[in-house]
């Protein structure tokens, strides 16, 4: 194995003791327990967070074979020779060599030891399987990946534990013209043979594919890269480039604009720029930004784009929104997160053109309400008529209701739980809306509809076919930087006086939590809290258990029972994990298997007790 000097490698002694340091770390941070951040590195114990945040196992890698890899695609043929030339110049080292796509589908593995092959296939680390961080949790070509960058990850730094007698380096590969990550070479060997070495093999290799790739690349995506590095060391400001099937993005448009206005950017540049033959449009972007995006062809075929573009600060005086995080503005509601923002300027969008539109999201996550608050917004002191579908009544008497309401003297409709309507409910609203479009010289009511996420949209076509727009409302686990915003908020209505306050341990500890009931279950869990604890401050012992673990999965009921005995337990033993075991019953090693399945937040042993 290629090492580097002795005097600057570690012995088998430091190692082994930093080895076993992470390891218990490792297990703490399983368990729930509060971490050292020094001893832990920060881009993995971010990559820990994420990984339980996914519902990663971690005691087994679990994945799904893939049987239709493509011997032949651009980067398995472009990386080939570079990858014979490093397996070449590594000729009897314990070192594997593994190629993956975009996603950590692994494409191709030379190893150099037969021990080691063994090894990897035992952990299905081969052609067809996936090491994508949402599947197997911390590790090499997955964290390269979710990082943008070259990554080290040693032995039990890995999330999944039978990955503990490994460590490798990652490096992704960016095709040279788009600038997209289109795969990772990543290189394992045994913990043991780690160096510093391996990281700088990787990066010559990955800048090797680079060139091959360059040179693979057609006439066309070239030009096209040429004429954006022309543009770009011209302008000071933004600029990208498109055709039908490339899109090349620099830091230019990544450091001013959120992902959500890109991907509106780069749209409006296909359609009206590219495809329409226009070369100069005006557009809001999603953030409230106003843009104008002024096109330059390339080629003699013209099907490539370079587009420049100017925000609003440089040609109307506005100041653009460079944060990406103003407030919904909707009143009755709090959240600034991109996500949920953008949610309301759609809705809020489509109901100032009278668009009739679907609100669709799972339950508690506010459906209702975002449609009220853009209703008051819209026409202050006026009222919207709220239908009721999973109220039981005969077809004729919900005709008849939605009839009144639609002619009535409400300026708006909200249908809600559509996907409650049996079959002749749901025509007699498809007839009496239908009715509404169709008669002359009437006055149209704004009409929406709320759906839970998951229903049967195909036997309610009926009904949706008459409402030409859908907008998803987030859940609160999208949005949980919303939520420090939300329990305030939340307890103003259920403590209108201010009695009740809160410490930074119980946000601290709401922001890790699961959430699945939305927005309905944290106002559920104050209500719960403000039933017995009617002033001061709100400790986290005042939270039940259920907002006291980070369990992403429903528990059924028995499990339920069983996590919070666990959770009572320590917080009678004061976190002392033996004493709670003791109580329960159980031994040691069952309750922190109990504290990791159900994503319990035990409560911080006391340093007096030991």
């Amino acid at each position: 194995m290629m090492r580097s000097p002795a005097k600057d490698r570690p012995t088998d002694r430091d190692r082994a003791d930093r080895g076993d340091l992470v390891a218990r770390d490792r297990q703490r941070f399983l368990a729930g327990e509060p971490l050292d951040p020094a001893r832990v590195r920060g881009d993995i114990l971010a990559s820990w967070r994420r990984s339980r945040e996914q519902d990663v196992p971690a005691d087994r890698v679990v994945h799904t074979f893939q049987d239709d890899i493509d011997p032949e695609m651009g980067l398995t043929r472009s990386a080939r020779p570079v990858l014979r030339a490093l397996r070449e110049q590594m000729e009897g080292q314990a070192v594997s060599i593994i190629l993956s796509d975009h996603t950590g589908l692994v494409l191709s593995r030379s190893s150099g030891e037969p021990e080691l092959d063994r090894y990897l296939d035992m952990v299905e680390l081969a052609p067809g399987f996936c090491y994508g961080e949402d599947s197997v949790g911390t590790n090499g070509i997955g964290t390269a990946l979710e990082m943008g960058g070259p990554v080290a990850v040693l032995g039990h730094e890995h999330y999944v534990e039978n990955l503990e007698r490994l460590s490798c380096v990652a490096v992704p590969i960016k095709h040279p013209v788009t600038g997209r990550t289109v795969g990772v070479l990543n290189l394992t060997c045994w913990t043991r043979d780690a160096g510093p070495l391996l990281l700088s093999l990787a990066k010559n290799a990955v800048a090797q594919i680079r060139q091959e790739l360059t040179a693979g690349a057609g006439d066309g995506q070239l030009k096209l890269l040429q004429a954006y590095l022309r543009a770009s060391r011209r302008s000071s400001g933004i600029v990208f480039a498109v055709t039908g099937d490339t899109v090349i993005l620099g830091d230019s448009v990544r450091t001013r604009l959120s992902p959500d206005d890109q991907s509106a950017m780069v749209t409006h540049a296909l359609e009206s720029l590219v495809n329409g033959n226009r070369k100069q449009i005006d557009i809001d972007l999603p953030s409230g930004t106003r843009a104008r995006l002024q096109a330059q062809s390339v080629g003699e075929d013209e099907k490539g784009t370079v587009v420049s573009v100017s925000l609003a600060e440089a040609w109307t005086g506005r100041r653009p929104n460079i944060e990406h995080s103003s407030d919904a503005g909707l009143p009755g509601i709090v959240g600034t997160d991109p996500v949920w923002a953008h949610c309301c300027r759609e809705v809020e969008t489509a109901a100032r053109n009278d668009e009739w539109l679907v609100v669709r999201g799972e339950r508690g996550v506010g459906k209702l309400a975002v449609l009220r608050a853009v209703h008051l917004r819209l026409h202050p002191g006026s009222q919207v008529t709220v239908l009721d579908a999973a109220v039981e009544r005969t077809a004729s008497a919900w005709a008849r209701e939605l009839a009144v309401a639609l002619h009535g003297s409400s300026t708006g409709v909200v249908i809600t739980h559509t996907e409650a309507l049996d079959a002749n409910r749901l025509n007699a609203a498809a007839e009496a809306l239908q009715a509404a479009k169709a008669k002359p010289g009437s006055e149209l009511r704004w009409v929406a509809a709320t759906l839970a996420d998951g229903a049967d949209e195909l036997h309610l076509l009926p009904l949706l076919d008459l409402f030409p727009r859908t907008v998803d409302v987030p859940p609160l686990r999208l949005h949980l930087r919303d939520l420090p915003l939300l329990v305030p908020h939340l307890l103003r209505r259920i403590d209108p006086h201010g009695h009740l306050t809160y410490s930074a341990d119980v946000i601290a500890t709401m922001v890790r939590g699961s959430w699945t009931g939305n927005v309905t279950e944290l106002d559920g869990v104050l209500r719960e809290i403000a039933a017995h604890r009617r002033s001061g401050e709100i400790v986290l012992e005042d939270l039940p258990p259920a907002a006291r673990t980070v369990s992403r999965r429903r528990l059924t009921h028995i499990e339920a029972l069983e996590r919070d005995a666990v959770v009572a337990a320590l917080q009678q033993a004061h976190g002392d994990k033996t004493r709670a075991a003791k109580a329960l019953g159980m031994s040691r090693a069952t309750i922190y298997r109990k504290i990791r399945d159900y994503g319990i937040l035990a409560p911080v042993r006391p340093l007096s007790q030991g």
